[in-house]
């Protein structure tokens, strides 16, 4: 027999602006729409890629009862490196994923100097290396080379200007399967022969 969680009372609660439907935000996170693609690509065979969990250290735990045990305290044990990767077509592929609601911009202080490191060292190892970027005011996910974001990190600017990424970056269209088809972009860039 299986013993599944009695439902919560509902309770009538005053909905406030803040709590309404933001119809613009209705869909998917990147990061949900990237682990979706990665399913899909791990279905066809096509691509083995994953996301890489985060290194915490647990430190205390809540043991109220087996159904609410929840984690109360934990640390990073240390800085993780990129979000995904994996192999395709016999090569490494190493990338980083961020959100953001700038209409202007990419705050390069999103991505830190050890994950900068991190990409460098795996393009010097042969590794597809990339960020992708998704500007959630314009609904638009762009593909940008680690090389292009890493030379202007080295540059110590603050920011990338969003129609940079319009002029310099793929943008990457939306589908239903896979959503954010980025293998598509990295099949024109490496694979165009085979």
């Amino acid at each position: 027999m299986v013993g599944y969680p009695t439902p919560k009372r509902m309770v009538n609660k005053t909905v406030t602006k803040s709590e309404t439907t933001q119809y613009g935000k209705r869909g998917m996170t990147l990061e949900d729409d990237i682990n979706a693609t990665n399913a899909y690509y791990l279905a066809l065979q096509r691509a083995v890629i994953h996301k890489k969990p985060t290194p915490i250290q647990i430190v205390k735990v809540d043991y109220a009862s087996r159904s609410t045990t929840k984690i109360t305290e934990a640390y990073f044990r240390r800085p993780s490196t990129t979000d995904y990767n994996g192999v395709y077509h016999g090569k490494a592929i190493d990338f980083e994923a961020k959100e953001i609601a700038s209409k202007t911009s990419f705050p390069l202080k999103l991505i830190h100097e050890h994950q900068l490191t991190h990409l460098s060292n795996v393009l010097n190892q042969g590794c597809i290396a990339f960020i992708i970027i998704r500007f959630t005011a314009y609904n638009e996910t762009y593909l940008a080379n680690a090389t292009d974001i890493i030379a202007l990190a080295r540059e110590k600017r603050r920011s990338i200007p969003y129609d940079w990424f319009k002029k310099n970056a793929f943008l990457i269209q939306y589908s239903l399967t896979p959503p954010v088809n980025y293998l598509g972009i990295i099949d024109n860039l490496y694979f165009k022969g085979e």
